[in-house]
């Protein structure tokens, strides 16, 4: 065990805190992450594209570069660049109260919301697990299915850039942790009954209906939460984020007006599920089931 973590040990308050503010931090990186993942998405999905039609690839030339570093973050409306002192996560948006500095227009809450649910959900994971590894591994659990959600709700995909890592992960903890608490058995079959599970409602609902009632990113994760969390606890993840999904639903279309014919991605509260099954998934099972399966 190293000093710095014996410190950090003594001093939980100090670990959460510090834990937090690098949480803070990630978010506003996950803003960027969330925003421009899905076009370089698009461009690389044409440009396969222009490839496969044996086109000339004359598009590319006339776009910016894009990345995750490129270019300076612009404001989307006017494409003023945003300062430095305009970029400080969470204060910056309540020093301008919401809106760009120079055309004046709103800036989504998108940015703050990020912002402010990956410095809780990170030190609820320090306070959680302490300064272990296992809470490193908590924090990248939680980025990924934080902008994984982000970006399904926006664009209704789930990026094999989040889902397939979080699967890998999931299998090898078992393997690089010594006192982790599932079995390597444990976290391959919550994989692969995670996976099977939404693929066979997908093609039940297919033959009976005609029609697509989810995207395969639902199944890859699923399949990432079985790695994570167990075979065992799998019931409970499909059934509150069904519970989550039919109240937010329901919600949509009699508040907000929302058109029962949009399908509403399913992502968000496969992740709202597996958080709360990460954290209260024993508990809950205890008081129903008498215990974990």
């Amino acid at each position: 065990m190293s000093e710095l973590q014996v410190i950090l040990q003594q001093h939980p308050a100090l670990w959460i805190a510090v834990a937090s503010m690098f949480g803070l931090l990630v978010g506003s990186f996950l803003n960027v992450v969330i925003n421009r993942l899905p076009v370089m998405m698009e461009r690389q999905w044409k440009r396969e594209c222009r490839a496969l039609l044996a086109e000339e690839d004359t598009a590319s030339a006339d776009e910016e570069p894009l990345d995750l570093v490129r270019p300076r973050s612009t404001c989307p409306r006017c494409g003023s660049s945003i300062r430095a002192w305009q970029n400080i996560p969470v204060l910056s948006w309540l020093l301008l109260r919401g809106r760009c500095a120079n055309c004046g227009q709103s800036i989504s809450w998108q940015y703050p919301l990020v912002e402010l649910a990956s410095t809780a959900l990170v030190g609820l994971a320090a306070w959680q697990f302490g300064p272990t590894p296992l809470a490193l591994a908590v924090f990248l659990f939680t980025w990924a299915l934080l902008a994984a959600s982000v970006i399904d709700l926006k664009t209704q995909l789930l990026p094999d850039v989040f889902t397939l890592p979080l699967l890998w992960l999931g299998l090898l903890l078992p393997i690089l942790l010594p006192d982790y608490h599932l079995s390597l058995q444990d976290a391959v079959l919550g994989a692969v009954f995670g996976y099977l599970a939404l693929w066979s409602v997908y093609w039940l609902f297919r033959l009976l209906t005609g029609k697509e009632g989810m995207g395969f990113g639902d199944f890859k994760l699923l399949a990432a939460l079985g790695a994570w969390l167990g075979w065992q606890m799998l019931p409970l993840v499909i059934l509150l984020s069904a519970l989550a999904g039919s109240v937010i639903g329901i919600a949509m279309i009699l508040l907000l007006r929302h058109d029962r014919r949009i399908p509403i991605p399913f992502g968000p509260y496969l992740a709202i599920a597996g958080l709360v099954a990460l954290y209260l998934g024993e508990p809950i099972m205890t008081a129903y089931l008498g215990g974990p399966l």
